[in-house]
């Protein structure tokens, strides 16, 4: 049965969102908040950027927000636009006020925000379970979707392992600095969370999470799969395995572009650089096709 996700009392939501005044003192750049209505609850976003480049739409990982690009956003907006969401049954700013029931559901989620901004047709960045979602999006709002680009999507090309879902699952249980700091050692190596990324983090569990978790795309699913797609992996993962995504996008979907770097699940963090510049080579190439389209 789809759920509504919700913060578990008052106190745990007054203490969420001043974490994320205070994660939204690192965004670098300025930027233009709005909450746009939809049939889903308001879904909270943030506008960075400007440019003749076709808009970018990003989306978070688990537990994480809008806020949580800011390490990247200065890289993102030179040549456009950039549309950070809080995605809808998840922590953050917005608002869930019905049921996500089934997977079209993101996609009709996805247009309606576009709608409200008033934008045609937007590329899509996604991260982890955002690259869940953003694959959704293109498969259930493809007319809207330029392309579609996914860091690190564990469990969306190829199957995470049971081992390290069972390993979340226990750290998602030890609530404990010392919890925190050893699952970020397996997760993310070579990654340090500020204290106000662990507070945010921390107080994000005070949320009953609604967004749907990723499952592997079917292979009818990956072969209809329109939008240009590229997928950036950490080489050393633990809960991605890029070879077998590789392998996979080779049979099932050949134009796919697969990026793979030094680096775990929290590749994005380890070599900004290089993933920023991916992207944005990635993006460039599109805003072309889609400006000969019409």
């Amino acid at each position: 049965m789809a759920r509504i996700g919700r913060f578990k009392s008052d106190e745990a939501r007054e203490a969420y969102l001043r974490t994320y005044e205070a994660m939204a003192g690192l965004w670098p750049v300025p930027a233009a908040l709005t909450d746009v209505p939809t049939s889903f609850g308001p879904t909270h976003v943030r506008r960075s950027g400007a440019g003749d480049g076709v808009p970018l739409v990003l989306l978070a990982g688990l537990l994480a927000t809008s806020l949580h690009w800011h390490s990247i956003i200065e890289g993102l907006v030179r040549d456009r636009a950039v549309h950070a969401f809080d995605t809808i049954g998840a922590p953050g700013r917005s608002v869930q006020t019905a049921p996500l029931a089934g997977d079209a559901a993101y996609g009709a989620w996805f247009a309606e925000v576009l709608d409200g901004l008033g934008l045609d047709r937007v590329h899509v960045l996604g991260e982890s379970s955002g690259a869940w979602h953003a694959t959704l999006a293109g498969m259930h709002a493809a007319d809207r979707v330029a392309s579609v680009s996914l860091i690190e999507p564990n469990g969306v090309i190829a199957r995470t392992p049971w081992r390290a879902l069972l390993k979340v699952i226990r750290f998602g249980g030890n609530t404990t600095d010392e919890g925190w700091r050893r699952m970020g050692e397996w997760l993310t190596p070579g990654v340090t969370m500020t204290d106000v990324e662990r507070a945010n983090a921390k107080a994000s569990q005070g949320y009953r999470l609604a967004a749907g978790w990723a499952r592997p795309l079917k292979d009818a699913e990956l072969e209809s799969f329109a939008p240009p797609l590229l997928a950036i992996y950490g080489g050393e993962s633990v809960v991605s395995d890029p070879v077998a995504a590789q392998r996979r996008l080779a049979e099932r979907l050949p134009s796919a572009e697969v990026e793979v770097y030094p680096g775990g699940h929290g590749v994005r963090g380890q070599v900004p650089d290089q993933v920023t510049a991916r992207v944005v080579e990635f993006l460039a190439r599109h805003d072309t096709a889609v400006r000969l389209d019409r």
